[in-house]
């Protein structure tokens, strides 16, 4: 294996090796910072984001800059490889022959450290021999201050999760638990699960006294936090019973989300489990600003209600979240001591008129980064800003939630399912989009339903795979009909604020043919949350039948601004072209059509638009294309059975039998 040219150290003093001997770096801290961030910047950054997060000199900042960069090419730069490059008003360093320990971190992490094996683990433990940048703390310049914060806490998140990992998922033959534990326990004095195994560890050992001794100590430093010390207790007192032999106290469940109180940090199990997230306030890396400080709060704010409002989280209340931003605690620590399944954090900063947010999900335990996004708007309407960036990032945690926890479940035992478990797995198949998938999805929804009789969203799952089944064709459309509409039922009955309540009923409410009380249920649905990108979907799925083929436009545009990949985005392109069709616009109806066809999972009735569309365009070999694809499948399928699973208005009706008739589909 051949051994890089040049290792960049970064944990602990930071360091530059070449061919094994050490480097002399600059005594300018602001180089060897440089140096880190471009190593670490996931885009390009321009000059002028340099100038401010490390210009302090106010005459001449991007001459500074300057010579920052000349003195970091002397570091990495060898004859004949250039690793610093400007493109523009933009810098960046390729590090793609050298190593560096951030960044093997980052990329392991990201990956996912569940399947490292012990021996992987420890290389990985090794690696965090320090603090982050040590001694490059800069004051000012507040921007990387807060930068370099940030990326402190977020290490810091890592290696507590290769802790866990090495303590709790493997046997660690050669090597004493507890000095593992003791480092985990440094770094979250407030997470209850280093407690829970480190007792347990006393117990194993017959370490009665020090078990005590811990105990006590750490109820005295949870107690004078606000927390609640009682599962500790319970813990040890089942330790001591399982190890000394005695009756083994029953098994207590997890808690996997809890609610709190503005001035209580302690924790109450919910009854059903949901995913559980906190979102902690944004950083201002600028904070010489009163209103840009009510800015990130605004947002964090308008971000906690929002997702409230989906329904389908566990969302720490905003008291909550600012008392533990009071004390300094940061957000990765935050999920551990809240014990929540995913944290939201970010920061903003001003860029002349403009604003960006830069926002992050990770999961608690593992640190991984689920989903990272740069959101850029102008500063010209502060409250539109923060409409429109809430919307899309609270519309991407959940749609990223959602697939994490759907590939979660499908990796389990079916039978070691509970109902959030089976939920998800009905969504995996629920999103095949075909008959046997589709039965499989109904499966896994009443499984959810028989284990949490509260469930709406199971409910409404369930009542979307009847739905499939009646709009498809694939078992009789009134009896599928009839139980869209009760499963839609049992959804709002047992939660009439849920708003995929509201959006199941508004869709067997359509299959009934009732198209205004249909429209109805799915503006309350938008109503409750107006991040439900799918309510959004399907109030363009009715207008572009035999509504407002304008207002149908309009929806589907949004529904895809809130959740560009989407499972059903192919339905979101294809109410696109439908209203585009009644409009007239056949050319452009056409290109709409064949990006929705062109979408994974696209079934024969979204080929039957796209065919259907071009015909009308007068495209005709490519009509035929899609007329021959859907008949690979269904030979016998003909416009009479597109125009019978949807309901168009007698307008479109005479336009789809036209493109029918000159592709051949009649």
């Amino acid at each position: 294996m051949q051994v890089p040219a040049l290792h960049l150290r970064m944990l602990g003093p930071m360091a530059v090796v070449r061919d094994g001997v050490a480097l002399k770096l600059p005594a300018s801290r602001k180089v060897r910072a440089l140096i880190a961030y471009l190593a670490l910047s996931a885009r390009a950054p321009t000059r002028a984001h340099l100038c401010q997060l490390f210009g302090d000199i106010p005459s001449d900042p991007r001459g500074e800059i300057r010579w920052c960069l000349s003195k970091a090419r002397a570091v990495l730069d060898d004859a004949g490889r250039r690793r610093i490059t400007t493109s523009g008003d933009t810098v960046s360093v390729d590090l793609s022959d050298c190593s560096a320990d951030v960044v093997e971190i980052n990329r392991t992490m990201n990956l996912g450290i569940a399947k490292l094996g012990p021996e992987q683990l420890r290389v990985l433990s090794d690696l965090f021999v320090g603090e982050f940048l040590e001694g490059l703390e800069m004051h000012r310049c507040p921007a990387f201050s807060a930068w370099l914060l940030a990326q402190r806490r977020r290490l810091r998140a890592c290696r507590v999760a290769v802790l866990e990992q090495l303590v709790g998922g493997h046997e660690v033959p050669s090597d004493d638990p507890l000095g593992y534990l003791e480092q985990w326990l440094q770094l979250a004095p407030f997470d209850r699960r280093v407690h829970e195994r480190m007792l347990e560890e006393f117990g194993q050992r017959g370490q009665i006294r020090e078990g005590d001794e811990h105990l006590a100590a750490t109820a005295r430093a949870f107690e004078s936090d606000g927390l609640d010390c009682r599962r500790l207790r319970d813990a040890w007192r089942d330790a001591k019973a399982r190890h000394a032999g005695g009756p083994v106290a029953e098994a207590r469940a997890d808690a996997t989300a809890i609610s709190t109180l503005p001035n209580s940090l302690e924790p109450t199990a919910v009854t059903s489990r949901r995913a559980s997230i906190v979102v902690m306030p944004f950083v201002e890396q600028v904070a010489d600003s009163a209103g840009r400080a009510t800015l990130a709060g605004g947002l964090a704010h308008d971000i906690i209600t929002r997702l409230a409002k989906l329904r389908s989280l566990f969302v720490i209340a905003q008291g909550t979240v600012f008392a533990l931003h009071e004390r300094s605690i940061g957000a990765e620590e935050a999920g551990r001591t809240l014990n929540v399944d995913f944290v939201v954090s970010g920061y903003l900063r001003r860029l002349g008129q403009r604003i960006v947010v830069n926002v992050e999900l990770t999961e608690t335990r593992t640190a991984r980064v689920v989903w990272a996004e740069a959101f850029d708007h102008l500063l010209d309407d502060a409250f539109l800003m923060l409409d429109e960036i809430g919307n899309r990032i609270v519309s991407s945690i959940a749609s990223e939630i959602e697939s994490v926890e759907r590939e979660r479940a499908i990796l389990k035992q079916p039978n070691s399912l509970d109902a959030w478990e089976a939920h998800h797995r009905g969504l995996w198949h629920m999103y095949r989009f075909n008959r046997a998938d589709n039965e499989r999805a109904r499966h896994y929804f009443e499984m959810a339903v028989r284990l949490d009789r509260t469930f709406s969203r199971a409910y409404a799952g369930l009542s979307f795979t009847h739905f499939q089944n009646a709009f498809q064709g694939w078992t009789e459309r009134e009896r599928e009909t009839e139980r869209a509409f009760e499963t839609a039922g049992q959804s709002l009955a047992v939660d009439d604020r849920d708003p995929a309540a509201h959006w199941s009923m508004g869709r067997a409410l359509w299959l009934r043919g009732r198209q205004d009380q249909a429209l109805a249920e799915l503006n309350t649905t938008v109503s409750l949350s107006p991040n439900f990108a799918l309510g959004h979907y399907t109030l363009a799925f009715v207008h572009s039948q035999s509504g407002d083929p304008q207002a149908a436009i309009e929806a589907s545009d949004h529904s895809r601004l809130l959740s560009p990949f989407d499972p059903l985005l192919f339905g979101m392109l294809a109410t696109r072209a439908m209203a585009l069709v009644r409009l007239g616009r056949f050319d452009e109806a056409a290109e709409w059509a064949t990006k929705a066809a062109a979408r994974p999972n696209a079934h024969a009735h979204i080929l039957a638009i796209a065919a259907h569309c071009l015909a009308l365009a007068g495209r005709l070999e490519e009509a035929r294309s899609f007329n021959a694809l859907i008949h690979k499948t269904l030979p016998h399928y003909c416009t009479d059975d597109f125009l019978a699973a949807f309901r168009f208005a007698p307008d479109a009706v005479t336009l789809f039998r036209v493109g029918g008739e000159r592709v051949g589909l009649e």
